[in-house]
């Protein structure tokens, strides 16, 4: 699996640690930036870069994007079409929005999240599959319908 990984300043340092993390646990991963500390830096430009890679082939990809709230991130990455982003402040909503939703996007706060919270939240949400479950793939289907109808 691919990973995309990518931060405004406020979490250019989570970053820099997850990435190594990811490497070890055998996952290719990309840094789309920033790739030095920036504070005027915008959360969109990054969000987009990882965003448009993951929607090239939303199975195989995954994108991790880290800001201070996680909030900014993950509403700019749900402004592409099938991404599924979830913002994930603990362990059992990682679960949740792989397992439920499908989620291809994780967005973490950088800002309320010490690094070894964030890598237990990365390691659930990277390890746990869609259900497949059919009322499941129905909502995400009732998604695909509103993003289609908004365009």
């Amino acid at each position: 699996m691919l990973i995309y990984i990518g931060a405004d300043h406020r979490g250019f340092g989570l970053k820099e640690k997850l990435k190594p993390f990811l490497i070890d646990k055998g996952y290719t991963v990309f840094d789309k930036g920033n790739d030095h500390y920036d504070e005027a830096d915008d959360y969109p430009d990054f969000t987009g870069l990882v965003a448009q890679e993951v929607v090239k082939d939303p199975d195989n990809r995954r994108g991790i994007l880290i800001c201070g709230s996680g909030v900014g991130i993950d509403i700019a990455a749900n402004k592409f079409s099938r991404i599924r982003s979830a913002l994930a402040n603990n362990s059992d909503q990682a679960f949740l929005s792989r397992n439920d939703t499908d989620a291809n996007v994780l967005c973490l706060a950088a800002d309320f999240l010490d690094e070894e919270m964030a890598k237990k939240i990365l390691s659930v949400w990277l390890q746990t599959p869609f259900s497949q479950e059919e009322r499941h793939k129905r909502r995400i289907r009732k998604i695909g319908e509103i993003e289609n109808s908004n365009q």
